[in-house]
């Protein structure tokens, strides 16, 4: 297949981001991820398959839908009944008039993206922005991210990753060395309690921030911040020593919980997260341990 025939399969490319890295940026976020954390904001991103969005309140009850299903679903695809009859095949969505079911999952080609994001190049330039590869996890489609990472650094692009570190190090070499930067998540730092709140222990990504940090490339450790798991001193005293001890330059930023992503798992049928809240006073005072510990605390969220 020729490379830019190179197919991906993206939740959403998000332009005019300023969260993901300097400047103003786009952030490409890829389906597919080997975790399956609790609080996740992007839950259909788990798999790569596609999945079909249902918004009850916006429905007008046409029918359209049920009439070309093939699998008998009914108007309300919040019923789980209904939802468990669901293959997915988006012929709905080709149908619905107000935008009530859409499809989760986008098949793309790397040349559509490189296009596409050719279009914002002055934004890029004048900002001192670029591209930010995100998920689910970006790493689990390699073929395309290794082909789309190189043609964007070909063209000139000032390229990001945001990853929870669970890769082969060895095969992701050729993107790494593109990177202007990197971002990896902790979540915690004892293994067992890592793989309760993520379906995964913590080994793989503290060894990839181990090796990464040996390296040139400038590397964010991102905390999300979630009070029913690791929102209290030891723990957070506990990863920046980590980061001190692992990174040439350690440098970590604490997200906090925010309740974007609660909606889908509504339009999906999925049981809501049940994380808590950081009150920004609790987020400041976490921060100053951070700092206490010698590590730069960063904001780019």
């Amino acid at each position: 297949m020729p490379a830019g025939k190179t197919v991906g399969y993206l939740i959403d490319v998000q332009h005019y981001s300023v969260n993901d890295g300097d400047g103003i940026r786009t952030t490409i976020f890829f389906a597919g991820c080997n975790m399956r954390c609790q609080w996740c904001a992007n839950p259909e991103s788990f798999t790569t398959f596609d999945k079909i969005l249902h918004t009850e309140s916006s429905c007008v009850r046409c029918g359209r839908c049920t009439q070309v299903c093939p699998s008998g679903v009914g108007m309300n695809l919040s019923d789980p009944a209904e939802r468990r009859k669901c293959i997915s095949c988006g012929r709905c969505v080709a149908v619905c008039p107000s935008g009530s079911r859409k499809s989760a999952i986008r098949t793309v080609t790397m040349q559509e993206i490189v296009d596409e994001v050719e279009k914002h190049r002055l934004f890029y330039r004048f900002s001192g922005g670029g591209i930010t590869f995100s998920g689910g996890e970006a790493s689990r489609q390699f073929p395309f991210l290794d082909a789309l990472s190189g043609a964007l650094y070909d063209a000139g692009h000032d390229l990001c990753l945001e990853s929870n570190g669970h890769f082969s190090y060895e095969q992701m070499q050729p993107v790494l060395k593109r990177l202007a930067l990197c971002f990896i998540d902790i979540k915690h730092m004892d293994p067992l309690v890592h793989r309760r709140f993520t379906g995964m222990g913590n080994e793989k990504t503290l060894d990839t921030i181990r090796r990464i940090g040996k390296t040139d490339l400038p590397l964010v450790v991102r905390v999300p911040v979630i009070q029913t798991v690791n929102a209290e001193d030891a723990q957070i005293r506990a990863i920046a020593r980590f980061v001190k001890e692992a990174v040439r330059t350690p440098r970590i930023e604490l997200l906090p919980y925010h309740s974007y992503g609660e909606v889908k798992y509504a339009s999906l049928g999925m049981r809501q997260p049940d994380p808590r809240f950081c009150a920004p006073e609790e987020m400041h005072r976490l921060e100053e341990i951070v700092e206490a510990e010698g590590v730069r605390v960063e904001h780019f969220a």
